[in-house]
């Protein structure tokens, strides 16, 4: 059995006296990909910013053994841990080529070089747009862009909110194979989605996330298949509409 490489215990977030997140607890073991899926406002992108440093919390969150607490993010992606956030946060003014570099400041100049060859043999459309501004790529192309360039820093961990917003199908697609990609080149990934079934088919595990708890957790395929999952997340897919 794989060991645990994320550690998530009993862990609480607060916005001033509001609790976003109620003792919750998680785990992402090596090479294995976990889904957090909900609602709109559940609690699940704050849970992935207190896991890395960006959000204050209560709890235990440890990594590969170690337990994050005192830890600053820089600490944190040095350890491993890397985060896609939902809006990507890139710099526009700035080349493609450049932006990768911005991921590769904690690792030597020869082991980034490895890396961006790694990340061109994964999205190859950035490789032929390298030169380009990255705010004037399309949707998925600056997805790709975000991916990259947490990877330029060699994660153990890549944690993804929302990459699938606002993008075409065929794209979405495009980004789910390359989370499959990943998982099988020894990256473990813990993703936040709200299209639920293309979360669920991908993922090892899953969490179903609700007013800050989770209320289901287990093997992906068995959540796919839980009548309350199936109503509340994938009704709309069983009826042939598009994911929510």
């Amino acid at each position: 059995m794989s060991a645990t490489l994320l550690s998530v215990a009993d862990t609480s977030i607060s916005y001033g006296k509001v609790e976003a997140v109620r003792s919750v607890s998680l785990e992402v073991k090596a090479n294995e990909i976990v889904t957090i899926v909900g609602a709109n406002g559940a609690g699940k992108t704050t849970l992935l910013n207190a896991i890395m440093g960006i959000l204050p919390q209560h709890g235990r969150i440890s990594f590969n053994g170690q337990d994050l607490a005192g830890l600053d993010i820089e600490d944190r992606v040095a350890a491993g841990l890397s985060l896609v956030p939902e809006h990507r946060e890139l710099f526009g003014t700035m080349s493609v080529e450049d932006n990768l570099q911005l991921g590769a400041f904690r690792i030597a100049k020869a082991t980034a070089a490895q890396s961006f060859e790694r990340v061109y043999a994964l999205f190859p459309r950035l490789k032929e747009r390298r030169q380009q501004l990255a705010g004037t790529l399309s949707g998925g192309e600056q997805q790709m862009l975000a991916m990259g360039r947490a990877l330029m820093g060699e994660p153990r961990l890549l944690m993804l909110d929302e990459p699938s917003l606002g993008l075409a199908p065929l794209i979405v697609a495009d980004i789910f194979k390359i989370i499959g990609a990943l998982r099988a080149a020894g990256v473990s990934v813990l993703l936040v989605e709200q299209n639920a079934k293309a979360a669920l088919q991908i993922a090892d595990r899953a969490y179903v996330m609700e007013l800050g708890a989770f209320i289901l957790h287990g093997p992906a395929a068995d959540i796919a298949a839980d009548p309350r999952v199936v109503a509340s997340y994938l009704g709309f897919q069983h009826a042939g509409a598009s994911a929510v």
